[in-house]
């Protein structure tokens, strides 16, 4: 079912990226007619697209409220768990503000800043993701965001509004300004604006590829996290994996999208015969196994055969996967070489499903290779660095003279004239 690809014979490692051919210009198409018509453009684009039209793009409050009150129990017990470990978790990457004082009345503050407001996406086609609600909500609180805006695609089965569940999720997190929009439209309404919709300063979820593809291009426009989808999963493992364990984490995966990624690296032949067995009996026995099928034998999945696992480390951080499992004799120390991973799960008992629901760690990281340069979605997305400078006349007039013999090295007299004047006043 895995292609593979055995890099101790001399075949290159060639595992693509799964992005879609044209998606570029039908989003940015999409970009520019919500752009020019504003809110009719996001609910006709949500009609074509999601085959409903919602009452209106804003979900009411009541709608919101009834969802929570029909919340099956243990659901809402599991998302009260996560909502608080996330929020344990997410506070302790709180930023430490900092004061330097380079001399008598020469100060700089280091302070962080949040965002005035932010736009949450939420998925919600082949699948329901509560969880990114909570993975979305719950660090801009943390940092202090004041407006929060969730988006989630329309629904056939819910008379157009988001997925019932999405909805209760937000009555739990205290959420009320929700909207009926989803793919590139719904990025598009959060980053210009339209009538009703105030724009936002930053942007963040996990989506298909034409809401990654529209995140890319209003950037600059607005602030993103990072392009966070379609999702793919890479399991470095040595012969002391457990075959079983590998397959069902590279199928969980799978269960999310026919172009989701799920590549095996491994020194072990044996290990690798062993899972693709396991794949044999798991895989028709699962409840999306058509999707699965398709996701795993595609070209952007395969097991790939090393030398050893220092090859297995090297090509791992070259892939930079979006999650990262290690499953090896030294897993903890083999986790520590690695650079370039959205998260990273240690051992046989850290699954990424885990970091999916209840770690509370978060879900939303970077996908094709943007794990190195990009990072998952934490509190200092929503905060900005800002260095407050605080200098005194003698502060000042002790590097008058350096300030003015940079200023005219670089041609800028103007500059050292902005110093030197305040030399010569009383």
């Amino acid at each position: 079912m895995l292609r593979r690809i055995d890099l101790t014979a001399g075949e290159p490692f060639d595992v693509p990226r799964a992005l879609p051919e044209g998606e570029a210009a039908t989003v940015a198409h999409i970009i520019d007619d919500v752009a020019q018509n504003g809110a009719e453009a996001v609910l006709r684009l949500g009609e074509q697209f999601d085959g409903v039209r919602p009452a209106s793009l804003r979900v009411p409050a009541d709608v919101i409220a009834a969802c929570l009150e029909r919340l099956d129990p243990l659901v809402r017990q599991a998302l009260t768990t996560a909502i608080d470990r996330a929020t344990r978790v997410h506070t302790d990457q709180l930023p430490v503000p900092g004061v330097t004082e380079l001399g008598p009345g020469a100060i700089v503050r280091q302070t962080w800043r949040p965002v005035r407001r932010v736009g949450l996406y939420v998925p919600g086609g082949r699948a329901v993701y509560p969880s990114s609600v909570v993975m979305n909500v719950v660090p801009a609180r943390v940092a202090g965001v004041d407006s929060l805006v969730v988006v989630s695609p329309p629904q056939v089965d819910n008379d157009g509004w988001p997925h019932p569940v999405i909805l209760a999720a937000c009555a739990l997190l205290g959420v009320d300004e929700v909207y009926a929009a989803g793919g590139a439209q719904a990025i598009a309404m959060l980053a210009f604006g339209v009538e009703g919709v105030e724009p936002v300063n930053v942007i963040t979820g996990p989506g298909n590829i034409f809401v990654t593809e529209a995140k890319r291009l209003v950037r600059g426009k607005v602030g993103i996290d990072s392009e966070a989808g379609p999702t793919e999963i890479a399991i470095v493992a040595d012969g002391t994996a457990d075959p079983a364990l590998v397959a069902a984490d590279l199928i969980s995966q799978a269960e999310h999208d026919v172009v989701a990624a799920s590549v095996l690296i491994t020194d072990s032949r044996d290990l690798a015969d062993a899972v693709d067995a396991e794949l044999d009996v798991q895989v028709p026995a699962a409840k999306h196994n058509e999707r699965i099928r398709t996701a795993l034998s595609g070209r952007q999945s395969a097991a790939v055969l090393t030398s050893g696992i220092e090859e297995s480390l090297l090509i791992a951080d070259a892939y930079a996967a979006e999650h990262l499992e290690i499953h090896t004799r030294a897993a903890a120390s083999d986790a520590q070489r690695i650079r370039n991973a959205g998260a990273i799960f240690v051992g046989p008992y850290s699954p990424v499903s885990l970091g999916d629901y209840l770690a509370g760690s978060n879900h939303v990281l970077p996908t094709a290779g943007c794990a190195c340069h990009s990072s998952g979605l934490n509190v200092t997305t929503f905060l900005r660095s800002v260095q407050v400078v605080e200098y005194d006349a003698d502060a000042l007039d002790e590097v008058t003279e350096q300030i003015e013999a940079l200023a005219t090295a670089e041609d800028l007299p103007a500059h050292a004239a902005a110093v030197t004047i305040r030399r010569d006043r009383p």
